[in-house]
């Protein structure tokens, strides 16, 4: 392996800062860039729009959209003057999912514990600076969010980003907030305020909380889960309505059953990355079950067993990781 592919594999998802712009060919970056605006199978957009979501220019944005419709990966819709994702584009991105099992395999686990809690769980994936839901669960009795798979959130705005910062080495994380300051500064601004914070709450706690961040009835903890295959964090996260959850319960009753299911979902994805049949895969331990107690009357009914928090677990690894 090269010496760049070598420091890119030990650094993960560097900002541009840390690498030098002169590691990246700019048009290509571009093109990525046009390609991330279309969010959805059915988005359409026009140059006008592709240049106003990414901040090119117009002139820029029609060569590239131009390339890439004689690539396949964009469709030209005549009659509406728009861009649509391409078969290329589609092609590219099955082959890409092919023999993920676990993914099901990690759905089912979500859903598990989406049953017990009264609030939705997201699987995450950094994208920039976004967070993409690779998969997603909800009780039909949850309230909150509703998100999709394929949903995609600023950093600042969740508990999933705050935690993808918190454990990435301090100096790429660092590297990261500065850059985003250019594209997002509001989102940076936030990190910036919390990202001290956030890293003593992950060596202490194994977890992030959030409150208030994408909405102001709802508190996010999440834990970051590194992965082998996509060599960068992936990111468990579970919303819950703030008026049910204060601080204390969050930390007594929500904080282990995440820390579990992040346990549980790195076995998976560890056995996943190194080969092992879906069979062993789904041999990993069960999410983790509430166990409910009688409640007093008038208590919340959707009141769970608390369970002690285990001590306090850091993050180290090796590869540029704590």
């Amino acid at each position: 392996m090269g010496r760049r592919s070598e420091r890119l594999t030990k650094q993960g998802m560097l900002a541009s800062d840390q690498t030098g712009e002169g590691d990246v060919i700019q048009v290509v970056s571009r093109a990525f860039d046009i390609l991330r605006c279309f969010e959805g199978h059915d988005a359409r957009l026009g140059n006008l729009e592709i240049s106003k979501r990414c901040g090119l220019p117009r002139s820029t944005v029609s060569r590239l959209t131009h390339t890439l419709t004689r690539m396949g990966q964009l469709a030209y819709l005549p009659g509406d003057q728009k861009y649509r994702i391409g078969s290329s584009a589609v092609a590219m991105s099955t082959s890409m999912t092919r023999g993920l099992q676990v993914r099901n395999l990690i759905r089912m686990r979500l859903q598990e514990v989406a049953e017990q809690i009264p609030g939705t769980i997201g699987f995450t994936i950094p994208d920039r600076h976004h967070m993409v839901y690779l998969e997603y669960a909800r009780a039909d009795h949850a309230l909150g969010l509703h998100s999709t798979t394929g949903s995609r959130i600023a950093m600042g705005r969740t508990a999933a980003g705050h935690t993808y910062l918190a454990a990435l080495d301090e100096d790429v994380g660092n590297a990261l907030i500065k850059e985003m300051s250019r594209e997002m500064p509001e989102e940076a601004e936030i990190l910036r305020g919390r990202i001290e914070e956030n890293r003593r709450s992950l060596r202490d706690h194994g977890y992030v909380i959030a409150s208030g961040m994408f909405s102001p009835h709802i508190t996010g903890i999440a834990v970051p889960i590194w992965s082998p295959h996509y060599q960068t964090y992936v990111v468990v996260v579970i919303g819950v309505l703030s008026a049910m959850y204060d601080d204390e319960r969050m930390a007594t009753e929500v904080g282990p059953i995440i820390r579990q299911l992040g346990d549980t979902i790195s076995v998976m994805i560890q056995n996943a990355d190194s080969g092992l049949t879906t069979a062993a895969v789904s041999s990993a331990p069960s999410a983790p079950t509430i166990h409910k107690k009688m409640l007093p009357e008038g208590m919340n009914e959707l009141e769970a067993g608390t369970r002690r928090p285990g001590p306090a677990r850091s993050l180290r690894a090796g590869d540029g990781r704590r």
